[in-house]
């Protein structure tokens, strides 16, 4: 069974263990105490396969904190998480991206932009195009969800699998390449003798 480290991040308020508890105990929290940490597990099936999520929320954490990055560098996938009934959290996606590649040390991280409380139509600040605009920026995969209607939380957490899944065979393939170019580079060796 193939694992999977999981992370939340997004600015407060947007959602973020919401979101997670639906997925993992199918129930809407309305009245939430934000923690410094939580983690949790969850066997799940993406595509036919069985796969073990270990889902980290950084719920609390929202400033740049020694914590959160923690989680960052040993996290595999990312879903990032905005409210579309707030603009400001919206605004603050690019920087945390950027953030994370920093403390990654990537050019490109498996990343899920999400749009959360998509039931809140009324009180929409960020239109659904801005949402798909920033995601084709940032060149990763766009939904919009609702913690509270169970609308595409679990196409999140899968949609994440996937990617992750994406880089891991990305990576499996450019070692191998790697391997083979210092295999054949080897080969190419010829000895010179001095006379």
């Amino acid at each position: 069974m193939f694992n999977f480290k999981l992370v939340l991040v997004g600015p407060g308020g947007v959602g973020k263990s919401c979101l997670t508890i639906q997925f993992i105990a199918q129930r809407f929290v309305d009245e939430y105490d934000p923690t410094l940490e939580d983690s949790y597990r969850k066997q799940t099936t993406v595509d036919g396969e069985e796969c073990l999520l270990d889902i980290y929320d950084t719920a609390g954490q929202e400033d740049f904190s020694a914590v959160r990055d923690q989680y960052m560098r040993t996290g595999e996938g990312f879903l990032c998480v905005y409210s579309i009934t707030y603009a400001q959290s919206f605004k603050e996606i690019p920087r945390l991206h950027n953030h994370l590649l920093k403390v990654k040390d990537l050019d490109t991280v498996p990343f899920v932009l999400v749009g959360n409380k998509c039931d809140l139509k009324d009180f929409r600040e960020v239109p659904t195009e801005d949402g798909e605009e920033l995601s084709r920026k940032l060149n990763c995969k766009f939904l919009e969800t609702s913690a509270k209607d169970r609308i595409n939380v679990t196409e999140a957490f899968h949609e994440l699998v996937r990617e992750v899944k994406k880089s891991r065979l990305a990576t499996q393939q450019t070692t191998s390449s790697d391997a083979q170019e210092t295999t054949s580079h080897s080969k190419k060796k010829k000895t010179c003798i001095l006379l």
